[in-house]
């Protein structure tokens, strides 16, 4: 009899559940703007975020110059100060607003653009692109 009720439960495949889960993976942030930030850093500064240039008042990482807050500010409605941008991370909030505006497959654009002297551009896009190359 017993042997009876097991060859029915087999036949109708009435086993003890499997091990049948589910993992959900978090998947790491996409960042397009990476390697530019890299580069950037790595010739404005060396990647020093306490950086500052007298000759130009510059600061932070990005070495952001006053005039490109006073317009962050104008264009977002924030209060940021030059002393501000030694916060690496509020510093990319500055760069991330200028990179976004022109999107993220556009690189040399983008490194022109922040540049801010277009007299200097090409200079200053052959140093990032050079390191861009590197990484």
């Amino acid at each position: 009899m017993t042997t009876t009720i097991i060859t029915i439960l087999l036949c109708f495949n009435l086993y003890a559940p499997g091990n049948s889960s589910m993992v959900i993976v978090e998947s790491k942030p996409i960042r397009p703007y990476e390697r530019l930030i890299h580069a950037i850093g790595k010739v404005e500064c060396n990647l020093d975020t306490l950086a500052y240039n007298p000759i130009e008042m510059a600061t932070g990482y990005y070495q952001i110059r006053p005039i490109r807050i006073v317009d962050y500010n104008k264009r977002t409605g924030s209060h940021y100060t030059l002393n501000d941008m030694y916060d690496y991370y509020e510093a990319e909030k500055v760069f991330l607003y200028y990179a976004d505006r022109i999107g993220p497959y556009d690189f040399e654009r983008m490194i022109r653009n922040w540049n801010g002297k277009w007299s200097l551009a090409d200079d200053y896009y052959a140093k990032v692109k050079k390191v861009l190359l590197s990484l």
